[in-house]
Order: C-alpha cells, then sequence, then structure tokens
C-alpha cells in the first residue's frame, strides 16, 4: 500500500528558529517514517517580497537545507527539493490560473492579511497575489494528501482544493487529489519581545544555529509578565513566552507546572525562570548546532544531497503534469 504524501517546506530568506521547530520541523521528522515526504525549499514563493534581492534568498538555501539536516531530517527518507528547479510547478500554476477568478483571490483571507502586514496597498504585485494559485501547484504537483500549516494557512489549503475540484469537474476525470491540513499542536511561539509570532523580519527570534552565547543574551532579555515588577508579586503565565517555550521545550513537564505554580502565587522571579529556560534551550539546541557546524563544513554535499531530491522530485511532478495535459488535451 502506498504511503499517504505529505508537502511541507519553508522559504529561504534566513535561518531557521525555534518557531519552525515546533511549527514544523519537530513533526518533519517523526513524519518521514511512516509518510511519504516532500520538503520544499521555496525559493520562489521567498522572491514575490523579495524580488530585489534574490542574492539574499539563493544564499539562504543552503542554510535552511543546513537546518534541516541538522534537526534529523533524513534525505533518504524524505524528498528534499529547490521549488525553481521543478519547471513542471510553474506550468501548473498557469493552467490553475484559469480556474479561479481575480475576486476570489483578492478575498482570501491570509493574502489580504499580509498585504495589510506588508504595508503593500494597492502596489501589491501580481506574484504576490496568484501566491495561492502558486501553492496549489505546489500541493498537488506531488498529490499530497496532508500539508502541515498555521492554522492562518487554513484558507490556502482551502482555495487548493477547490481548484482541485474545480479542475476535475472541469475535465471529469480524478486526476488531482485534495488535500487535508495538518495543523500541529504548537502551531507557532511567540517572539521573544512578547509579540503574537516570532518573525525573522521583527528580529525578535532564537534561531537553531545559534551561538550558546546569543541564546543567553536572547533569553535574559526575554519579554515575560509587565506587571510581575518584584519577586513577591504574583505573576501571569498566559501570555508569558517564558512559560510557552518551557511547555515547547522542557521535558519535564511537573517541573514546568511547579515553576507556573509558584510564580502565580508569588516569590519567584523572572530571572529563575528564564536561568531555566536558558539551561533547557541549550541542552536542546547544542547538538544540532554541533551538527549543522559539521554540515556547513561541507557545502557541496549538501547541495549534492538537495539536488538529488529535487531530482526525485521532479519526476512526481512531471508524472501529474501529464496527467494534467491528457486531461485537458494537450498531450500532443
Amino acid at each position: 500500500m502506498r504511503k499517504k504524501r505529505i508537502l511541507t517546506g519553508d522559504r529561504p530568506t534566513g535561518p531557521l528558529h525555534l518557531g519552525h521547530y515546533v511549527g514544523s520541523l519537530k513533526n518533519r521528522v517523526m513524519l518521514q517514517q511512516t509518510y511519504e515526504q516532500f520538503i520544499m525549499i521555496a525559493d520562489v514563493q521567498a522572491l514575490t517580497d523579495n524580488f530585489e534581492n534574490p542574492q539574499k534568498v539563493r544564499d539562504n538555501v543552503l542554510q535552511v537545507a543546513l537546518d534541516y539536516l541538522a534537526v534529523g531530517i533524513d534525505p533518504t527518507q524524505s524528498t528534499l527539493f529547490i521549488q525553481s528547479l521543478i519547471p513542471a510547478l510553474y506550468e501548473l500554476t498557469v493552467y490553475y490560473l484559469n480556474l479561479v477568478t481575480w475576486n476570489r483571490l483578492k478575498h482570501n483571507p491570509t493574502v489580504k492579511q499580509e498585504i495589510v502586514q506588508k504595508g503593500y496597498g494597492e502596489s501589491v504585485s501580481a506574484g504576490f497575489m496568484v501566491y495561492p494559485v502558486s501553492q496549489a501547484a505546489d500541493i498537488t504537483a506531488f498529490k499530497a494528501e496532508l500539508v502541515p500549516v498555521g492554522e492562518d494557512q487554513l484558507p490556502m489549503i482551502e482555495q487548493a482544493n477547490e481548484i482541485v475540484r474545480h479542475f476535475n469537474r472541469i475535465y471529469k476525470k480524478e486526476v488531482l487529489v485534495e488535500s487535508e491540513a495538518l495543523i500541529p499542536k504548537f502551531a507557532r511561539l511567540p517572539g521573544t519581545d512578547g509579540k503574537a509570532k516570532m518573525s525573522k523580519s521583527i528580529g525578535n527570534c532564537i534561531y537553531l544555529s545559534d551561538s550558546a552565547d546569543t541564546i543567553s543574551k536572547k533569553v535574559k532579555g526575554m519579554y515575560t509578565d509587565p506587571q510581575h515588577l518584584r519577586v513577591e508579586d504574583p505573576g501571569k503565565v498566559e501570555g508569558n513566552p517564558v512559560f510557552t517555550y518551557l511547555d515547547a521545550f522542557d521535558p519535564d513537564a511537573q517541573a514546568v507546572e511547579a515553576l507556573k505554580e509558584h510564580y502565580q502565587r508569588g516569590g519567584l522571579g523572572d530571572s529563575v525562570v528564564k536561568k531555566r529556560l536558558n539551561e533547557v534551550l541549550q541542552t536542546f539546541l547544542e547538538p544540532i548546532r554541533k551538527r549543522r557546524e559539521e554540515l556547513a563544513q561541507d557545502p557541496s554535499h549538501v547541495m549534492f544531497l538537495l539536488l538529488q531530491g529535487t531530482e526525485r522530485a521532479r519526476e512526481a511532478a512531471n508524472q501529474t503534469l501529464q496527467e494534467v495535459r491528457q486531461a485537458m488535451c494537450l498531450n500532443y
């Protein structure tokens, strides 16, 4: 029996951080054992808002690959590939553009939110607007049945499924496969500054590649409860990033609960809780960082692994493209 397929990936706009780990990387390491997993380094998607700085995107392809391998993603079990090297994705995007209206794209909640966040206004590019269609091509090219995403990306999955249903109905053949969103337990981590999301553009991240000293400094500077001014004061756990990170990374759940209770009744300083978090993160990240440093000594081998995976991904996408062309009477 064929394993269910998963498509996941990241935009190479910088090295990956703890938010990526809890939101996707941890699951990918586990899922590769039981699923056929395609992991895309989405360099073309990254260009939708980095088109003026392509070198940044190119340089970070290797950085993202290093993070993947360092956390335990196995290129013999998961197919790692570079998006721009799969021509079938762009041909599928062109075909799918005829299956969705401009009005539907404008009202995609995820796209609308990102336009506001990035301050594009009326100057938003067409490439950015059709990003949901490009994502539908990515998903359907590999006939992915599961797509790990955060809740904010659910509208993108629904739009992809709309395109699948529309295509299959028009051409009277079940060529494309609908996908299901797989939402992780920790879909996202707050930033170290207390903002809702850890974001590279804001600079509130702890990266998988950060040095021990950098991690220590970032933890010491983390946002906590602004009303917790004295050690003896009761503090709030909800909305406190330090405790959110402990929930995500501390293997001793009972100890974390004891810290929470102590903090809430008063008598526990922020520095004590941050010390605990620093110890937990140092223990967690040290082997990842060492593995990453070893891999970085031979970047050509890392790129070789990526190109091997890209060839496998190209074969899978080309198979879907042939079926699409046949359904559309374009198999000349």
